[in-house]
């Protein structure tokens, strides 16, 4: 086991990364104290953690039940089992576009579907990012087709899927881009 000398160190340090708001420490914390185990990494970071949280962080990690019993070095943890950090949760995706004219594509998501621009890249543009809420959506110019022949019509490809909450916001949704002169590949429609 480290000496007590280097644990509290590794504590503050843990502290100070969380006041700093460094992204990796919030996993660490989520994982080692059950209190912030539900929350995603901002608000973890934007928790109260003080010194004690961070004690009991290195506790943990080091097998015992908290800081107590690391500086008596008992183990009081009835069942010694290896911590196992939660499963990944994909919070959002971004999805890739392929576009033959980007600067149409940036004025379609801006006007019609009510995206911003994040960014653009290149002079001329060649590759950029709109959002709207939590949805991303890259575009990337591309000079040749995708996809081969009448595929996409066939096989009735989707270029993106947007999810809401409810019933009602699909259909508010729905009744917005129609309004704005948006093209659909299909009604709305039960599934």
């Amino acid at each position: 086991m480290p000496n007590l000398e280097n644990l509290k160190k590794q504590a503050k340090q843990y502290l100070r990364w969380h006041r700093e708001r460094y992204y990796p420490v919030a996993a660490e914390i989520r994982a080692a104290l059950p209190r912030f185990q539900h929350l995603d990494d901002n608000q973890v970071l934007e928790a109260n953690f003080k010194l004690s949280d961070a004690q009991e962080l290195i506790a943990r990690q080091s097998g015992f039940e908290g800081w107590q019993a690391l500086k008596t070095g008992a183990p009081a943890m009835t069942v010694q089992k290896k911590q196992t950090a939660p499963a990944p949760v994909l919070r959002s995706t971004s999805a890739q576009l392929f576009v033959t004219d980007i600067k149409a594509s940036f004025e379609f998501f801006t006007t019609k579907l009510g995206f911003g621009v994040d960014f653009v890249y290149g002079d001329p543009a060649f590759y950029g990012q709109v959002t709207r809420d939590n949805a991303q959506l890259a575009l990337r110019l591309i000079c040749e087709p995708v996809f081969v022949g009448d595929i996409r019509q066939r096989e009735h490809l989707l270029s993106a899927g947007i999810t809401v909450d409810t019933a009602d916001e699909i259909k508010q949704l729905f009744l917005n881009f129609r309004a704005a002169g948006v093209p659909f590949h299909q009604v709305l429609r039960k599934e």
